[in-house]
Formats: structure tokens, C-alpha cells, sequence
């Protein structure tokens, strides 16, 4: 399905990363917070706080109807409160469950006799705001509001979709889609946070047109909605295509590709990925230049890789990945990872890009000024080891010093108050490291590894090196029983930006742990970044 896809010889093409950088400054307290949630805790942490009265006082107040609200919050944020970022200029940032936007903020304010700061961060606020809009237009339109179809007019007019084809899709599909299937969250505390059961309710509504439905020239799974927004790829080594750029579109699918494929827009990407990894849209082909990220590359950015591109423009040598959905959002759907996950080996394949956290990056990594998708809960780690396991080329799993990138229920990392997490030397896994200075001290970095049978394992570790780093670094490595099985020690001021071999042992079935110990020579530094097990 790649037709100008380049030989794989050119993926020899790797890191190429500084052998050193700045000192590491010395620890504040306390460190930064860790993320040692399960992936069930962080789906329910999208919802914290019970929703269905504010929901029904709402209806009520405005004369809507309670589940059309559930459902158009559901569409737009999975009942997450988000605070939106600008991904597209034009598009203003959206806030909290309703994603309002821009003056639809102000209006909202104004009809339901709350304020802009309350809309844009206080739930119950923000669902009277919307329904205060929906009643309004609802008046404006003449809708029955005795029957839940007819509302579909005004709903689709104040999601701010233009485009005829994304207005249908996003009733039809998305909020009338939700109605018919019915969905629940809960609080972290098991409770109801919204509960929206099935209902046959049918949107009166053009319905989406057929002729858009064919499928993307580069990767069969998707549908070719095609922009106008691009360009040829120069034709010398700066137009070679090197890495994928994962983005979030700071709003649902919809509205995303709508945009996206508009002409006024001037922006673009060459994938778009819905909520629940259900539906992919290729908008530009792989072989051209899309439009999705605003900025020149800098390797200092990017752990000192590909240097030879610095100032080149990243668009000229990259393919663009959106994702329905906010930076600032708790967690990912499990299917719309997974999808997107898909979709990356297949780009990687194609184009024959290096499957690493160099080459698979955020939007946010690249354009720091002004951009910060898909934000800190993408799960970095899970979604680069679920690209490689689909490509076939490792099994192996990596638990980074991140814990939103690590899947907890195979392995996580533990860490007191006394390690730091840092980004202040190029090269490290993932989005930073853990540092602590040496010290007569029981205060060890644990990386934590479930295996469910027993087996014998490989462990290599990664960090970042300087020249304020241990020349003796222990890494002990202790079995699910209790028992040390090895203490490694490893020049810390060599091997940075690589996996670097600690030895193989064999393993009871259970907790397993890595553990990086500060009792070492002192006046250095040790670094916490991930560990791999194969």
C-alpha cells in the first residue's frame, strides 16, 4: 500500500547522541510527583465527581433534554474536564466536559448568569453554559423539544463543524451514536459518575454521504478524506521521510478532519485517529509534504538525534498522526492507542523509520513554545512497545522513569522525594530521567517487572551520561523472592543514550525489580532513566 515507501537500508540511520551535556543541578525538594496510577484509576480520574444532577438541573433549568447533554459531553471530551490548547490557529482552545470555545464561552456566561472563569472551570458551570447555548438556538431553529431527533439541527450548529460531510458524521456517528449505545463512568471510588443508558432516538439530519469512503492510499484501514493543504517533500535528503509526530487535535474527530481538509485552515496532517480507534482518515498521502507542525527542527529538543536536519523545517521529513482529543486530558482510550499503534508500524514499515522515542515524537517535544500535545498522559513507553511488538521486532518490555508511560499492571517505577526528575541532558528514553547525588544511603530507584511464568531475562539499562555521573553506578538486581541475584556496577559518564547490557538471570514468576543504589562513591550523580527486560 506504499508506493514511494524507500529501502530499509536507510533505517541503519540511528542515534547519534551527545556523549555528554550540562551538570546536573543539585536536588530540590520535594521531587517531582510520579504517576503511579493503574490504567483503571487514570479512565476513572476522568470523571472524579458525580455529573448526572448537574446534568438533570441543567435540562431542567433550560428546557433540554439531560441525555442529548450527556451525550454531546461524551462526543466532545469522555466527560473529562479539559483545558484546551490552541493546536490550529483559527481554532480557539476549548474548556471543560461541554468543550466550549472562543465566544461561546462569553455568550454561555451571559445567558446562564455565570461567569467566563466558572464556565471555563467549574463542571456544573460549564454544562449550564452549553445548555443556556442549546436552549437558544433551539428557539432560534423552532426545534420540537418534545422530540430528541429534532434537535440534532441545533446541536450540530453549535458544535462549530462547517463541513457538511463532519456535521453528519458527528451527529450520526458521534452524539446520536452515543444515545443509541448508552455509557457510564465511574469516580475513582467506584460510584456513578454519569450514567447515559441506550436510547433509539434518530437525528433528523442529512445523513453522512458515501462518497468519501474510500479507502487511504497509503494504509487500507483508514478512509481518504483528502486536503488541499500540502506540498511536494523537497526532493533532496531534507524531504526524506525520518519520523512520525504524534499530535492531539484539542477537540473530537469531527471537527478535527473538518478542519483539517478545509482550504481556509492552511494546516493539515496525513492521519487522523478517532476517540475510540474505530475510524482512521487519511487526509494527505505519506509521499507529500503535510502542514502539522509550525516549526524548524533542533536536535537539542529531540536528544541530540538527526542534527544533520537543524533549521530544517520538521514538515519537510515527517508524518503527522492527530488524534481526537486534549493535551491536557487524564488518559487515552485503550482503542484509540492501540489503533494509532497500528497505524505507526505501518508508517515505520513503509518509510522505514528507526521504532524508537527519537523517532516517534511529540508535537509538543518539537514546538515547545506553543505547543504541549498530546500532553504528559500519552503512555509514551506502552505505545512505542506496542508499535515494535506489532512490527514484530522486539518483545521485549521497557519501564521507563515515567510511570503515564508505563503500563503498571507489567511494570512501574519507585522513587522518593530525593530523586529529580530531570530533562537537563540530551539522550534520555522517553520524556526524562530520575537523578540523585550519590550517598551513604538506603534511598534506591526501583524498577518493578512482573513476570507471570517463570524464565530468564536479559536487562539492559538506559541513561543519560555526563561528566558528573558515577563511574560506578550499582544496579542490584533482586528476584521475586527476595534474593539479590547481582549488584552491576556501570560508568554513568559513558553508554548515554543507549541500552547498555547490566547481564541475564533467571526469574521466579511474580514482582521482580531492578533497584539503582545511591551508596556509591560519592560527589557524583546517578541516573534513574528505564530499564529494559527480553
Amino acid at each position: 500500500m506504499h508506493p514511494f515507501r524507500k529501502p530499509l537500508v536507510a533505517a541503519a540511520a540511528a542515534l547519534s547522541l551527545a556523549a555528554c551535556g550540562p551538570q546536573e543541578p543539585t536536588p530540590p525538594a520535594p521531587a517531582s510527583v510520579e504517576d503511579s496510577r493503574t490504567p483503571a484509576q487514570r479512565e476513572a480520574e476522568r470523571t472524579p465527581y458525580q455529573l448526572d444532577g448537574f446534568f438533570a438541573q441543567a435540562a431542567t433549568d433550560f428546557r433540554v433534554p439531560a441525555d442529548l447533554l450527556k451525550a454531546v459531553s461524551y462526543t466532545e471530551t469522555r466527560w473529562d474536564m479539559v483545558k484546551g490548547e490552541v493546536e490550529f490557529e483559527g481554532m480557539p482552545a476549548a474548556y471543560g466536559l461541554m468543550a466550549l470555545r472562543g465566544a461561546k464561552v462569553a455568550e454561555g456566561a451571559r445567558l446562564a448568569g455565570v461567569s467566563e472563569e466558572a464556565v471555563r472551570t467549574q463542571p456544573e458551570a460549564n454544562i449550564r453554559a452549553y445548555a443556556a447555548l442549546l436552549s437558544a438556538t433551539a428557539d432560534e431553529l423552532k426545534v420540537d423539544r418534545s422530540d430528541l431527533g429534532a434537535w440534532a439541527p441545533a446541536v450540530a450548529k453549535l458544535s462549530g463543524i462547517t463541513s457538511t460531510d463532519a456535521q453528519a458524521e458527528f451527529i450520526h456517528n458521534e452524539v446520536y451514536g452515543v444515545l443509541r449505545q448508552g455509557a457510564v463512568a465511574q469516580t475513582p471510588a467506584g460510584d456513578v459518575a454519569v450514567s447515559l443508558m441506550p436510547t433509539q432516538a434518530r437525528a433528523q439530519f442529512a445523513s453522512p454521504s458515501v462518497h468519501a469512503m474510500a479507502a487511504g492510499p497509503d494504509y487500507a484501514a483508514s478512509i481518504w478524506r483528502p486536503s488541499p493543504n500540502y506540498n511536494a517533500r523537497p526532493t533532496d535528503a531534507t524531504g526524506d521521510v525520518q519520523i512520525v509526530v504524534i499530535h492531539t487535535c484539542e477537540g473530537t474527530y469531527s471537527s478535527c478532519w473538518s478542519w483539517l481538509t478545509n482550504t481556509a485552515s492552511g494546516v493539515s496532517a496525513h492521519y487522523v485517529v478517532n476517540e475510540s480507534g474505530s475510524e482512521i482518515s487519511q487526509l494527505v498521502r505519506e509521499a507529500d509534504r503535510g502542514w502539522h507542525v509550525g516549526a524548524t527542527y533542533d536536535c537539542n529538543l529531540n536528544g541530540g538525534v538527526m542534527c544533520g536536519l537543524q533549521g530544517v523545517s520538521v514538515n519537510h521529513f515527517s508524518v503527522g498522526i492527530e488524534h481526537g482529543g486534549y493535551a491536557s486530558q487524564t488518559s487515552f482510550p485503550a482503542g484509540q492507542i492501540d489503533a494509532s499503534a497500528k497505524l505507526t508500524c505501518d508508517i515505520t514499515k513503509g518509510q522505514a523509520i528507526v521504532r524508537d522515542s527519537y523517532h516517534i515524537v511529540a508535537h509538543g517535544r518539537l514546538q515547545p513554545a506553543s505547543r504541549t500535545d498530546p500532553g504528559p498522559n500519552w503512555p509514551w513507553s506502552s505505545y512505542i512497545s506496542k508499535v515494535q511488538s506489532y512490527c514484530g521486532t522486539t518483545t521485549a518490555l521497557i519501564i521507563d522513569s515515567n510511570n503515564a508511560n508505563n503500563d503498571s499492571s507489567k511494570g512501574y517505577i519507585e522513587v522518593s522525594a530525593n530523586w529529580v526528575s530531570s530533562t537537563n541532558v540530551a539522550g534520555y528514553y522517553g520524556s526524562g530521567y530520575f537523578a540523585a547525588p550519590t550517598a551513604a544511603v538506603s534511598d534506591p530507584a526501583t524498577f518493578y517487572f512482573y513476570m507471570s511464568a517463570a524464565g530468564t531475562k536479559t536487562i539492559d539499562a538506559w541513561w543519560t551520561s555526563a561528566t558528573d555521573r558515577s563511574t560506578t553506578a550499582p544496579f542490584i538486581i533482586w528476584d521475586a523472592n527476595g534474593t539479590k541475584l547481582a549488584t552491576v556496577n556501570v560508568n554513568q559518564q559513558a553508554g548515554g543514550g543507549a541500552w547498555n547490557t547490566l547481564g541475564t538471570w533467571s526469574f521466579p514468576a511474580g514482582w521482580n525489580k531492578v533497584q539503582l543504589s545511591r551508596w556509591t562513591g560519592s560527589g557524583y550523580q546517578v541516573i534513574a532513566d528505564a530499564i529494559r527486560v527480553r
